[in-house]
């Protein structure tokens, strides 16, 4: 498939100004392609993900720095000192890992995920599973997605572990992207 219009381009990266439609055509053209099962996370796997058994508002801590996210450095958390605004998305893995390796997780772009938006998680599957929108006739409002992280567009407190953006599933911006999920527990065939 075609990838979208970034406004940024370079091999290393994120894809942005993709929307949640086209994130989640993304994942079945890859797993057409692969023959394994790719999708995007749920909420619940998001967030699980980027805490990396952390209690605290940042993986990394009880605050962030732009040493280790990209966003909207001359905008502080709590006492920190102003830091760099980079203007774009950076190459990825430019900033430190979280606690289980994985990188980028707050700030560089917001990353959706497959639940549809709700104000609360009042009736959430508590399984880690997606939240499934409900059925809508036509000429009803869009369906809104949970997007997760912050961005290289957002001050710092937007790129906390709990942070939540509710998005129309068509809306694309050059802060939006996607983190795809391989799903080692089943084929595609399944």
């Amino acid at each position: 498939g075609k990838l979208p219009d970034c406004r940024f381009h370079g091999a290393d990266l994120p894809v942005e100004n993709i929307s949640w439609e086209g994130a989640n055509r993304f994942c079945s053209q890859l797993t057409n392609l692969t023959s394994e099962l790719y999708h995007l996370p749920s909420e619940a796997q998001w967030e699980y993900a980027c805490r990396a058994g952390t209690v605290t508002p940042f993986s990394v801590g009880e605050t962030i720095t732009t040493d280790y996210a990209n966003y909207v450095g001359n905008h502080i958390y709590r006492d920190e000192p102003p830091g760099v605004y980079r203007h774009g998305t950076t190459p990825v893995g430019s900033f430190p890992p979280n606690p289980w390796g994985l990188q980028d997780m707050h700030g560089q772009v917001w990353e959706f995920c497959a639940d549809a938006w709700s104000d609360d998680y009042t009736g959430a599957p508590i399984d880690g599973s997606a939240r499934v929108p409900e059925r809508r006739g036509q000429d009803q409002e869009p369906v809104y997605r949970v997007a997760r992280g912050g961005s290289w567009h957002e001050t710092p407190g937007y790129c906390r572990s709990a942070m939540r953006l509710k998005v129309a599933d068509d809306d694309r911006m050059e802060y939006y992207g996607l983190r795809v999920v391989l799903d080692s527990l089943r084929q595609a065939a399944q």
